[in-house]
């Protein structure tokens, strides 16, 4: 079972999408992936939650937590595979481990915790929450972006990982991160 949590060796660069619901990191996976001719990973828990929305009417419970743990590991390594330079990652299990601990009472699967804080990355963009909020099936906490905010950051910091926040339109949004990448592109050759 621990195998489906671990990040499986790659030869590229791996950047994460940080933050909280509605704040661009789709949009954003995206457009970098295309920039750089590479291959994004998408989000599993979104269709994971849509399924089991349109399927049950029901939203995300802890037991589902591990599932997309899983699925969003798998997707991840199979993706790696297919880049040797930059692979976007629209979000990683730390991101699941910061929603666990905010929506269920502080606590978090004891697996989940352990490859949230073992995998790793080389840089996280954190997506500040200057962007309009875009409500959907799934989101469900507008008035609390700030809070959320601030957990994904504190995270960030507790865990020591190397982070640039993100502010502004899409423009300058992707401006910003790619000269990080760039960087990062130059350090690696």
């Amino acid at each position: 079972m621990e195998e489906a949590f671990k990040q499986q060796p790659a030869d590229c660069i791996k950047i994460v999408l940080f933050g909280p619901e509605s704040t661009g990191k789709t949009t954003l996976s995206r457009q970098l992936a295309r920039y750089y001719n590479s291959v994004w990973v998408p989000e599993y828990a979104r269709e994971y939650l849509q399924n089991k929305w349109n399927n049950e009417r029901k939203t995300c419970e802890p037991h589902d937590l591990l599932p997309i743990a899983a699925g969003q590991m798998a997707l991840e390594n199979e993706l790696a595979q297919k880049t040797d330079t930059v692979l976007i990652c629209d979000t990683d299990l730390l991101e699941t481990k910061v929603y666990s601990e905010a929506y269920y009472l502080g606590s978090c699967d004891p697996l989940l915790e352990k490859y949230a804080l073992e995998n790793t990355y080389d840089l996280y963009f954190l997506t500040y929450i200057d962007t309009p909020w875009e409500a959907d099936d799934l989101r469900d906490k507008p008035e609390e972006r700030e809070a959320m905010f601030q957990a994904f950051q504190n995270e960030l910091i507790l865990q020591n990982r190397p982070y640039v926040l993100l502010k502004g339109d899409k423009k300058t949004r992707l401006e910003i991160a790619t000269k990080h990448i760039d960087k990062l592109l130059n350090t690696a050759l």
